[in-house]
C-alpha cells in the first residue's frame, strides 16, 4: 500500500521522482476531453469534468493498493458540430490522432503500458477505437477507454430508474447534475434560458447533423446552434446535485474498481 495523501498528478512531480515510481509499473490515467458550447446554462470546458474525476478515481485506486497516476489532461476534443460556437476550441480528427499517437508512444518509450482513457468527448470515441487498436496491432499493449457521459447515464438510469430519452443529450443528463455536484459554481441551470431552434432546408434540426422528414432522419451539415434544445428545456427543472453526486460517486467506485482489475491482468 503506497503512502497516504500522495501526490496523484504527473504535472505536480519532478521528472527523477516520477522515474522512481516509474519503477513500479504504475497505471496512468488519460483524461481527455473538449471546450465547446453547452448551452447557456453550463460552462464550456467539460475537460474539468474529466480531470476532476480522473483525480477521484486515482484516489479510490490508492486506497485499494494500486497506484494510479493523472497524466495532464487534453482540453481540446475533436471538432465536429460545435464550430458555429463563439469560444469553442477543437482540432481536427487528424490533429487529435496525431496528438494521441504522441501521448501514447511517449508513455510507451518508456514501458509505462498499463494506461487507462478517461474520455469525456463523443467526438473522440472513434479516433480513439483506431489509435488504440493501432497500439494493440504493433503488438503493443490494450488500452481501454471509458466513455464518461455513456457510462454515467446507465448509472444515472440505476440511480432512479428508466428516466425518459428526453432527459438525455448535449447540455442536458447526466453532464447537467453532475456538474451541479462536481462543479457548482458555475452555470445557472435552473434559471438560464434556452434559446429557441433554427430550420435547415424549411425542416426541423433533429439530431447533431440530421434534419427530420416524414419521420425519417436526413443527415445534413448542420452545428450545434441550429439543434432544437428541448432536450435541455426538459432536463433542467429535473436535474440536482444530489443525483450527480450519487452518479459520480458510483462511477468513482466502478472505474477504479475496473482499474484494479485492469493493472492485474495488464502487462
Amino acid at each position: 500500500m503506497a503512502t497516504s495523501n500522495p501526490e496523484l498528478r504527473l504535472a505536480n512531480l519532478s521528472g527523477p521522482h516520477f522515474a522512481e515510481i516509474a519503477r513500479t509499473n504504475p497505471v496512468i490515467l488519460l483524461p481527455l476531453g473538449s471546450h465547446e458550447d453547452h448551452g447557456p446554462h453550463l460552462p464550456m470546458g467539460d475537460y474539468q469534468l474529466a480531470e476532476t474525476f480522473a483525480i477521484r478515481i486515482a484516489s479510490a485506486c490508492h486506497k485499494l493498493g494500486t497506484m494510479a497516476l493523472v497524466a495532464p489532461t487534453l482540453p481540446f476534443g475533436v471538432a465536429d458540430y460545435f464550430g458555429s460556437s463563439p469560444g469553442g476550441m477543437a482540432v481536427s480528427a487528424a490533429s487529435f490522432r496525431g496528438v494521441l499517437t504522441d501521448l501514447l508512444a511517449g508513455l510507451l518509450r518508456h514501458n509505462l503500458a498499463r494506461i487507462v482513457i478517461l474520455n469525456g468527448h463523443g467526438g473522440n470515441v472513434q479516433v480513439i477505437h483506431e489509435v488504440t487498436l493501432a497500439v494493440k496491432l504493433a503488438a503493443g499493449p490494450i488500452i481501454p477507454s471509458l466513455y464518461l457521459w455513456k457510462i454515467c447515464r446507465i448509472l444515472m438510469q440505476r440511480q432512479v430508474g428508466d428516466l425518459p430519452k428526453n432527459r438525455f443529450g448535449h447540455g442536458a443528463e447526466p453532464l447537467l447534475s453532475l456538474s451541479m455536484a462536481l462543479r457548482p459554481h458555475f452555470g445557472a441551470p435552473n434559471t438560464s434560458e434556452v434559446p429557441s431552434a433554427e430550420k435547415v432546408l424549411g425542416l426541423p434540426v433533429s439530431d447533431f447533423g440530421s434534419i427530420e422528414f416524414d419521420g425519417v432522419p436526413i443527415d445534413v451539415p448542420a452545428e450545434f446552434g441550429e439543434l432544437s434544445h428541448s432536450i435541455i428545456e426538459h432536463a433542467k427543472p429535473l436535474a440536482t446535485r444530489a443525483l450527480g453526486e450519487a452518479v459520480a460517486k458510483e462511477f468513482t467506485n466502478l472505474a477504479a474498481g475496473f482499474i484494479v482489475h485492469y493493472a492485474s491482468k495488464a502487462i
